[in-house]
């Protein structure tokens, strides 16, 4: 049985993501790791600037910074507060200065499919 946890912010290690972690660092809260269908943590983009293509629905939510999201048929720029969904199969370009984001995933294990 999967139990409760808690994640103090204060406590979370970035990691490097992917190819881009010059630019893109990652700290997971819940995943397939966690046994969960949602994946979800903070992520931090610095002078970035990557193309990726989104393999699972997604919900970002800006919590410093801005970021900007090019598809093919539009551009969303986020502030504070601000959120940006996007679905599975959307290809992109991600771009911030200087960010800090909230993430939510599904399925949390879409590098398995």
């Amino acid at each position: 049985m999967r139990e409760a946890y808690l994640k103090k912010f204060s406590t979370l290690t970035f990691n490097p993501r992917f190819e881009y972690g010059e630019q893109a660092s990652a700290a997971v809260i819940s995943g397939a790791e966690q046994l969960s269908e949602l994946g979800s943590g903070f992520g931090r983009l610095t002078n970035a600037r990557f193309p990726w293509t989104i393999k699972y629905d997604e919900i970002l939510l800006v919590l410093e910074g801005e970021l900007t999201v090019h598809t093919d048929a539009q551009q969303f720029t986020a502030g504070p507060l601000d959120t940006i969904w996007l679905p599975k199969g959307t290809a992109l370009e991600y771009e911030a200065k200087d960010a800090l984001i909230f993430y939510a995933i599904h399925p949390a294990n879409w590098a398995d499919a």
